[in-house]
């Protein structure tokens, strides 16, 4: 995709053996709308696939999808401007413009609005992630995932920020066009100008497979 450098305005996904046969469902739908650099992170990619897409090797001793916070945190010694997006995201429009949300010193995230009903407390969603220079609320998730294995990087950044005054400092909210979730659909929630398809879970990945074929 793009080689490390300095940038203005930079997008970036990771993934692993169990993930990368999402990339030619994600990488076409977002060069299709967008001209900004895409940044692909191997987090433990087959050899061939890194190649082929120029993947930045990225050194952890964590797993799967806790290395996303410490990718994030590489990306930000390379760009101005960061935008992290998850390869189940399904890229419908041009979506540059999401940095014009940005706050400093905040994470931009969209509210995750079928958590929220459910579990009856604020959730914002990890699939897609913005900021500028380098928060630090950012620094703090990484080193969380770390020493924290709770269900994923999600799960570890709500348990930072359950306290309501701590999320607002720390966090902006995103429009949820940009990270339209599956369950959105299901719940009969979702905004009408849909940017992002975020196709979480199993049943998620089995709409992406059905769209790859």
């Amino acid at each position: 995709m793009v080689k490390v450098m300095n940038y203005s305005k930079l997008f970036i996904t990771g993934c692993d053996k169990n993930t990368e046969w999402m990339l030619p469902f994600f990488i076409p739908r977002f060069t299709k709308h967008n001209s900004a650099p895409l940044m692909v992170f191997d987090f433990g990619m087959s050899p061939e696939v890194a190649q082929a897409v120029d993947a930045v090797p990225l050194k952890s001793q964590d797993s799967g999808w806790f290395k996303k916070p410490l990718a994030m945190v590489k990306a930000s010694k390379v760009a101005d401007y960061v935008c992290w997006l998850d390869t189940d995201c399904e890229i419908r429009e041009n979506i540059e413009d999401v940095f014009d949300y940005l706050e400093p010193n905040k994470l931009a995230l969209a509210k995750d609005l079928p958590w929220t009903t459910r579990h009856k407390e604020t959730w914002h969603n990890t699939g897609v992630v913005a900021f500028r220079s380098r928060p630090v609320i950012l620094d703090e998730w990484a080193a969380a995932v770390t020493f924290t294995k709770e269900r994923g990087d999600q799960e570890i950044l709500h348990m930072m920020l359950q306290d309501p005054m701590r999320r607002l400092i720390h966090i902006t909210d995103l429009p949820r066009s940009y990270n339209t979730l599956r369950l959105d659909l299901q719940d009969l929630t979702a905004p009408k100008n849909i940017k992002v398809m975020h196709w979480t879970g199993q049943k998620g990945k089995e709409q992406i497979r059905s769209m790859m074929r």
